[in-house]
């Protein structure tokens, strides 16, 4: 397994190579059943993470009035609807003055011969809007990086009063660029991961748990 840091150890379940759970002991969709090497985070496990998840960020604004959650379509939608439920439920159960708006996002690369690539954030019309906000941004998972990194550089631009993000997933990959979310979920292996919202060319986003496919899968389902 790759080294996990300290740093990451204190903010995220680790999910150790090669961990996952035989499928036949959970419910799966019967389209998915025989194309999934192993389930790698149960559903529950998934949504009792996110509800702590929830304390901690609105633990982390405790002036704030308002919060701008930015959700990054079209992966963390599941996440994000599964996050902003339990920070309305932590907000209502202790009597927090604070509103919560949801905006959807995309965050589009461009890339070229002359340049590493830049961002652009679209579903929002009108990014000044979020000058003196704070915002979260929710992703489903980071990869390399350095397309949230370079979309944090473009919101910075408009003066918001923070900027964080929370992931569910974080991938352990030699081609990180370093970048580590405020808040994670899980660290997970360099596979190919799906369910919970996360696709493989548009398949997998209903499956419940967050699962590996496998080699048969990615031939079945290949464009």
């Amino acid at each position: 397994m790759a080294t996990v840091s300290e740093d990451i150890r204190k903010k995220c379940l680790v999910i150790p190579d090669n961990s996952g759970y035989d499928t036949n002991m959970f419910t799966i969709p019967v389209k998915y059943a025989d194309y999934l090497k192993s389930i790698l985070i149960p559903n529950g496990l998934v949504k009792d993470r996110t509800q702590k998840l929830a304390v901690d960020i609105l633990s982390s604004v405790p002036d704030a009035k308002s919060l701008v959650v930015l959700c990054v379509l079209k992966g963390g939608y599941k996440f994000c609807s599964e996050l902003v439920d339990a920070m309305e439920r932590y907000v209502c159960s202790c009597e927090i003055n604070m509103s919560l708006k949801v905006e959807f996002i995309r965050l589009k690369s461009y890339h070229n011969v002359s340049s590493t690539g830049e961002v652009e954030v679209i579903g929002i019309s009108d990014l000044s809007h979020l000058e003196g906000k704070d915002i979260l941004i929710v992703e489903d998972i980071i990869d390399t990086g350095r397309t949230m990194t370079k979309a944090l550089k473009l919101l910075s631009e408009y003066s918001p009063n923070s900027v964080q993000c929370a992931s569910l997933l974080l991938k352990r990959t030699d081609k990180s660029c370093g970048y580590v979310p405020e808040y994670v979920g899980f660290t997970v292996e360099d596979s190919f991961i799906v369910g919970f919202g996360i696709d493989y060319n548009e398949f997998f986003r209903d499956l419940p748990h967050i699962g590996i496919i496998n080699e048969e899968g990615i031939k079945h389902f290949a464009v």
